[in-house]
This record gives C-alpha cells, structure tokens and sequence, in this order.
C-alpha cells in the first residue's frame, strides 16, 4: 500500500493536477523535481491559501501519462503552457524546483506572456566540466540500469544525516520515484543533466522578475549556481538558505515559503 494518500485525478491531455483556492486570486504554479510528483508541495500548500494554486505532474511521474514525444526542455515547458491554456488561466507566478526551475526558465523564455515572476528553487546551472560529466554519467546510470540505480546515493545529496535518520520523507521520496514510468524517466533525467546548456546566458535573455533560491550545501544545484543565474537574469534576488541539501523544502518549508511569499507580495501587477 503506498504511504501517500490519494489527492484527486484531475486530468487534462494525460496531465494530473489539482488546482485550488480563490479563483479571483494572483496564480501560482508549482513545478516538481525529477522523480518525484506534485505531492512534494503537500507540506507548502497551507501558506498558499491565499493564491490560486496550480500544481500538476510532469510527464511520466506521478499520474501523468509518459511523454508523448522525446524528452527536453521545450516539452515541458509546452506541457505547462497547453495545461493552463485548457484551464483558462491568466498569467502566473511560476515556481520550480530542481528540473522545475529548468522548466519554467524555459516557460518564461518560450511564453512571457503567461509568465509574472519566477520562483527558481535548487535549480542547476552551469556546471563545468567535471560535474557536468558527472551528471551525465548518473542520467546513463539511469538509462542502463533503472530509475532506483543512483536512489541512495541521491538521499545522501539531498537530506542532511539528521533528517534522513528519521526515514519519513525518505519514504515519501521513494514511493514517489517508484511511481515514474520508466522511459520518461530516463528521459527527463537526461534533460536535467543536458538541458541546462540552454539556459547558460541566453539569446534574449530572461527579463521576467525572479527569486533564485538554492541551499547552501545542495551539492547540484550550488550556491555558485543560484548566484550565475542571478547574475543573467536583471534585477532578479539571491537567497542562500544555511545548512540545508537539495531537498531542504521539505525539512524546512518555512524557509521557504517564507521568503516566496514576501517575494510574491512585491511581485504583484
């Protein structure tokens, strides 16, 4: 039995996701990372109350159907798009975490105009050699051998010793990735690692107001990293939350949720 409860199975051309609060309210969009699934905001959706909340499945995870074509950026990013224009939405606040804020990058540069502010959350960047190397190794990793190949090493990265000991949102994480379809999985795994080469410094560049959050011991996605796409995006703010890994929103989400909210009050139009 998975240790998750069942949320509702809204569904729009193969796309699961729940969207909530005022209909007259500013939109939020929330972006999960690879392998895991829209759930992974349970915890973050009381300080959302006030929004209209969009939260939905990528490709291949959670309830979402696989991927209709070959996995990259741009799929997503359409994915987002078709999936707000199905629900008349106006334009959003977008928020991505990991390969979500690779996602909605992307989403701002294909659709500004469905685009108010970005939120982007222990997101990759320019790696160098050496760690881009890594990164692919793991996304073949992932291809041969499966999407549980390179699961315990990842705890490690993402949780601090502490946190882990206590095994809950471990268990959470694992029920999630057992829940991807595999080929998309493998897929999506190779876009994390490759497809952050289109968002180094791009031709034109994102002009959409942006909050660059990353932990200070995310070993992926480094304070380095959150800082160079400050850096290219103008007038964008940096925040480096202490002591936390990868997955630090969900040992911490008011340390989260926090800085969001106060970004997004002096975001609105």
């Amino acid at each position: 039995m998975s240790i998750i409860p069942p949320v509702s199975e809204d569904r729009i051309n193969g796309t699961a996701f729940d969207l909530s609060g005022p209909k007259d309210a500013p939109l939020v969009v929330l972006i999960h990372g690879l392998g895991l699934s829209r759930r992974l905001w349970d915890q973050h959706m009381s300080a959302f109350a006030d929004f209209r909340v969009l939260r939905y499945d990528l490709y291949g995870h959670g309830a979402s159907d696989p991927a209709p074509r070959s996995a990259d950026l741009s799929l997503f990013s359409q994915q987002l798009f078709e999936l707000m224009a199905a629900l008349d939405l106006p334009k959003g606040h977008i928020v991505g975490f990991s390969i979500g804020g690779m996602i909605n990058r992307r989403f701002a540069l294909d659709h500004p105009e469905k685009t108010a502010s970005l939120v982007i959350m222990n997101s990759p960047h320019d790696r160098g050699e050496e760690a881009q190397a890594a990164v692919e190794a793991r996304a073949r990793s992932v291809r041969e051998q499966g999407a549980f190949s390179t699961f315990d090493a990842a705890l490690q990265r993402w949780f601090t010793p502490a946190h882990l000991a206590n095994g809950q949102s471990a268990a959470k994480v694992r029920d999630w990735r057992g829940q991807v379809d595999a080929e998309s999985y493998a897929q999506t795994a190779w876009v994390l690692a490759n497809g952050v080469r289109e968002l180094i410094a791009p031709t034109p560049p994102i002009s959409t107001k942006s909050l660059v959050i990353t932990c200070e011991n995310d070993s992926g996605s480094t304070p380095s990293m959150a800082r160079a796409i400050g850096a290219e995006i103008a007038g964008s703010e940096t925040l480096i939350i202490p002591h936390l890994q990868h997955l630090g929103l969900m040992e911490d989400p008011d340390a989260f949720t926090k800085p969001i909210l106060d970004f997004l009050s002096r975001s609105q139009p």
